[in-house]
């Protein structure tokens, strides 16, 4: 048994009841063995025990008061998996779903994606099985408080620094912020997604959907085309979404889709991404309220979205959104490219399927480190104290996002495998945090 296959049957044994974590570790370990093999050290060192043995696992409780004066528990997580190369860096999840398994696979896969970004920044995650949806400001502002209180604890601008994720946004942030502010006296860059007025950073709101086009676009380039006239499939109708469908049509595609939880909308003439902003960033309403805005749209309820023929897929919902059905649909309908706005957003079978069916796919952990890499730009900027125009930031982001892309190619075919930018991804994410992990020793 190889090294990698041994660590992955360690690994998941350690770790029982978490399906997430372990599918994470399934799409990872193995790729790795190729580097694993012209590196023995690595095993000598136990380096990928260490790997996937989060260095700190923090469980709290969150009591919190609603508006009818009733004392509400919800349960808080923070993940801070590896700071070989930087302070632990990843984002903060509010919604019903989380669990240690969701933020130990997210906190994971934040090692590689902040690994591939260039920037000095260690693999963490957290959140909380609250649910901001329908709650008033108040609420929300009662819970982050109490969430905060604890979580203060733990993070430092030196040490950890969490951000926005699904139910964490410029609200949620602003709150949390405030109160670490409260408790420790001091003005420190924490917190990232914070708002302009207090030390955020300009295209921090537009970054990941933004850095998912520009990785998209050039994996199009390779492809020896372009966005131009593409029919572009978007799931999801949040922020990463909503600005991926808006560079999207800014380089010339036709976004034909959009979707929430209860379904999706087709609009062959091309979403009107005006119409979905003021509907889920003013309205904070559902999909389906876009056919009030467009004749001739079309709204399917709990529909597959993957169903819809295109040339670029961007799934941008959540995890293994897309499945063997899904992948097998993408091929039959000529998709060229898939690019993961959502983490982990495909299944391991679908993966194959795609890339046994020519499809040029890149994995969340590099097509959708646009975020978090304005995120580390947004940490700079604070400890300078400056504040860079958007067009700098733009700029910068748009050279990280071909960078990636560059280094996970270039890794995939020094490897022998050729196109395959999961393996690409793995190998040089894995290989910057396992050379610092051996130089600093045993720890």
């Amino acid at each position: 048994m190889n090294y990698s296959k041994k660590a992955l049957k360690w690994a998941t044994e350690r770790s029982r009841n978490q399906p997430e974590f372990h599918q994470a570790l399934m799409e990872i370990l193995p790729t790795l063995q190729p580097f694993l093999d012209e590196h023995p050290e690595y095993e000598r060192a136990s380096i990928l025990e260490r790997l996937v043995e989060p260095e700190r696992q923090i469980i709290f409780r969150v009591p919190w008061v609603d508006d009818t004066g009733a004392v509400r528990v919800n349960r808080g997580y923070r993940v801070e998996f590896n700071s070989a190369i930087g302070p632990y860096k990843g984002g903060l999840r509010f919604h019903p779903s989380v669990c240690m398994s969701i933020i130990k696979f997210l906190a994971f896969e934040q090692i590689f994606k902040n690994s591939l970004t260039g920037l000095p920044m260690g693999g963490g995650k957290g959140g909380s099985d609250f649910n901001p949806k329908g709650k008033s400001d108040n609420e929300v502002m009662r819970f982050c408080q109490s969430f905060m209180t604890e979580l203060h604890r733990h993070i430092g601008s030196n040490t950890d620094v969490p951000a926005g994720d699904i139910g964490v946004g410029g609200r949620e942030v602003g709150y949390m912020f405030g109160q670490y502010k409260r408790i420790v006296n001091r003005f420190t860059g924490v917190l990232t997604g914070k708002g302009l007025s207090f030390g955020g950073s300009l295209v921090r709101t537009e970054a990941t959907g933004y850095g998912l086009v520009y990785m998209a676009d050039k994996m199009l380039e390779t492809l020896g085309t372009d966005f131009d006239g593409k029919a572009t499939a978007i799931s999801g109708a949040g922020n990463v979404a909503i600005y991926a469908a808006e560079k999207a049509a800014q380089l010339g595609a036709r976004v034909v889709t959009m979707s929430d939880s209860d379904g999706y909308i087709y609009d062959p003439k091309g979403i009107d991404i005006a119409a979905v902003k003021q509907i889920k960033e003013q309205r904070r309403g559902r999909i389906r309220e876009y056919l009030e805005y467009r004749e001739g749209a079309q709204y399917v309820e709990k529909g597959l979205v993957w169903s819809v023929p295109c040339d670029v897929a961007l799934p941008c919902a959540t995890q293994n959104e897309i499945d063997e059905h899904g992948a097998a649909l993408l091929v039959q309908n000529g998709c060229a490219a898939v690019a993961e706005g959502s983490n982990m957003s495909t299944t391991i079978k679908a993966i194959g399927i795609l890339q046994g069916g020519g499809v040029l796919y890149a994995p969340g952990k590099a097509a959708n480190a646009g975020g978090v890499a304005v995120s580390g730009l947004e940490m700079a900027q604070n400890n300078v104290r400056q504040t860079w125009t958007f067009d700098d930031v733009d700029k910068k982001l748009q050279d990280i996002m071909r960078s990636i892309y560059t280094n996970i190619s270039e890794t995939a075919e020094r490897y022998g495998a050729k196109g395959n930018l999961v393996a690409g991804a793995n190998i040089a994410g894995f290989e910057k945090v396992a050379q610092a992990m051996l130089q600093q020793g045993i720890v």
